[in-house]
């Protein structure tokens, strides 16, 4: 009897061992969106907490909105609050750098590590339907007569729309201190201020102004992008007479703090969520470029893109 039940344990034993792992239940993951609701980098951390969740990654999401200061403060707020925290993400992207760069916040970069970049989008300007101007070269030659006159909207300082008007007053000609720019804390602030009548030009990245372009709520006059974009017949800066260009990558970051197994647990969920149905339907609706770029090579991304934006702000008269 003990014999056989030495023999049963044994074969017990190898059976369990033979079962696959259960592995561990996804965690809720928190994620920061350092913009007010309804701009791209709350569109994009809502379609990434999306795919998360549909992939097994996230058991379910929490977000929390923290707006202004092109991030600064949604910045501060991660670095503050969610330190060491291994299911902490926070949306950054293109315009964080630029408000960094003309803000000089106390926090910094060095608060965060980046885990992934998601997307890149141009730029769109965009007119309200009364506008007395019929295309944007019409809007060009006002603003080069008369500077003052042009009341500009967007993100805040910085962004990369802050900045693209810039380099336009440059190429005009036009004293930088001359220009009439309204800064928004999200595309949805910026997108209801036109559509009232309060601006004479809107610009933002094109997922934001979408809608409203296709319901003809607003008249798309200009791209940032260095051709036409396929699906929309809008000219770019270039075909009416200025050589500017200027994209809008998207990602996420995680705080500091974290294990080396932490962080690379965090890449991993990202990754398989971006490999999801839902998170290629987010970039089907919302015409975002999927550039994916994970781990230390966005990190080594992010730093390249600080020096390049901080020159082009220098040139543009921004710092």
């Amino acid at each position: 009897m003990r014999r056989d039940a030495f023999l049963k344990t044994l074969l017990l034993g190898g059976l369990l061992h033979a079962l696959p792992v259960r592995s561990a239940e996804p965690p809720v993951l928190k994620l920061l969106i350092p913009a007010n609701p309804g701009g791209g980098w709350d569109l994009t951390g809502r379609a990434l907490g999306e795919a998360l969740v549909s992939s097994g990654q996230a058991a379910s999401m929490s977000y929390e909105n923290r707006g202004g200061a092109a991030g600064a403060i949604g910045l501060a707020q991660f670095a503050n609050a969610y330190g060491g925290d291994p299911h902490a993400l926070m949306v950054m992207g293109a315009v964080m750098l630029g408000g960094i760069i003309t803000g000089k916040p106390p926090v910094g970069l060095s608060k965060v590590r980046p885990i992934a970049r998601l997307t890149n989008e141009y730029n769109v300007f965009v007119l309200p339907p009364q506008s007395p101007f019929a295309s944007m070269r019409e809007v060009l030659v006002a603003f080069r007569n008369d500077p003052r006159s042009i009341k500009w909207g967007g993100g805040s300082r910085g962004s990369t729309e802050h900045v693209a008007v810039h380099m336009l007053a440059r190429a005009l000609g036009v004293d930088a201190r001359r220009i009439n720019y309204v800064p928004f804390r999200g595309g949805g602030e910026a997108a209801a201020a036109l559509m009232a009548g309060y601006l004479s030009v809107g610009g933002s990245g094109l997922s934001e102004f979408l809608p409203h372009i296709t319901s003809k709520r607003m008249r798309a006059v200009a791209l940032t992008s260095p051709e036409r974009l396929p699906g929309l017949d809008v000219p770019t800066l270039r075909e009416v007479g200025q050589d500017v260009v200027i994209g809008n990558w998207r990602g996420v970051c995680a705080p500091i703090g974290l294990t080396a197994e932490q962080r690379l647990a965090l890449i991993e969920r990202v990754r398989l969520a971006l490999a999801s149905p839902s998170w290629n339907a987010s970039l089907a609706q919302h015409r975002w470029m999927s550039e994916p770029l994970l781990g230390e090579p966005f990190e080594a991304f992010v730093a390249a893109a600080f020096e390049s934006m901080r020159a082009v702000l220098v040139k543009a008269g921004l710092s």
